[in-house]
């Protein structure tokens, strides 16, 4: 959420310098450039937009590939890989710092207050969110220079879908742990204000009844911008062992 696919531009470089084919398809409504997206705001596209509606569409996407993916998300997306692999979709999943399925909940005030500008009861699904700087600041780039806060802010923020925001707290974001599926791994970062490490241990726990292989790692100083941050080959490294091992 809030970002577009060129957040993965050196992440698809890395695997594929592996050997890797890479996808990193938008969202609908997520297509156009970072400014084109500000300048539209408010969408009412966007604003519409559902999270059934973009999992129907990664659906779509992996159904035309000549090849079963493995999944890799960010936050929301590692929300949407979750639900893609407990319907029997991809080779293996890795959601980093993932948005919850339903049921699983956290009162932690960062959190809440990251998550705020989406899941406030009071603000209408009618109008997409657009961050302020000091919402991105505290909900992406905590605790990193201003220079960097800055630069993030004005090269990858987008608006965002209310409707898509609010879903983990409806049934269009919830997972049956039961059912059998690939490989799961689980990323958290220690400094995440928007996903707390502990909502995604709580996310872990939750598959413990399931019979296939769940792994969970945390990140202690990384926050929500993790897959841009510094030193995030760390990440991509560590995932790389997994799937050697898992896929």
């Amino acid at each position: 959420m809030y970002l577009t696919p060129i957040v993965w531009q050196e992440w698809e470089t890395h695997f594929q310098d592996l050997g890797y084919d890479t996808h990193s398809p938008a969202w609908q409504q997520h297509d156009l450039s970072v400014a084109e997206q500000n300048s539209i705001h408010p969408s009412d596209a966007l604003a519409a937009l559902t999270l059934p509606e973009v999992v129907q569409h990664y659906r779509d996407y992996i159904a035309a590939l000549e090849e079963t993916p493995i999944l890799i998300g960010h936050s929301m997306g590692g929300l949407i890989v979750q639900m893609l692999l407990s319907e029997g979709i991809g080779a293996a999943g890795v959601a980093i710092n993932s948005a919850p399925p339903q049921g699983v909940l956290s009162a932690n005030a960062d959190f809440l207050k990251a998550n705020w500008p989406h899941i406030n009861p009071v603000l209408s699904p009618n109008k997409p969110t657009q961050l302020t700087f000091e919402q991105f600041t505290f909900g992406f780039v905590n605790d990193m220079d201003s220079e960097t806060q800055i630069n993030a802010y004005n090269h990858y923020a987008v608006p965002e879908s209310r409707r898509v925001g609010k879903a983990t707290l409806t049934s269009d974001a919830a997972i049956d742990v039961t059912l059998p599926r690939a490989p799961l791994l689980i990323l958290a970062g220690g400094n995440d204000h928007t996903i707390p490490a502990s909502l995604n241990y709580t996310n872990f726990k939750k598959y413990q009844p399931a019979p296939s292989i769940t792994d969970y790692k945390q990140f202690p100083e990384r926050n929500h911008w993790t897959i841009l941050q510094p030193e995030w080959e760390i990440l991509a490294e560590y995932i790389q062992v997994w799937l050697g091992d898992n896929s």
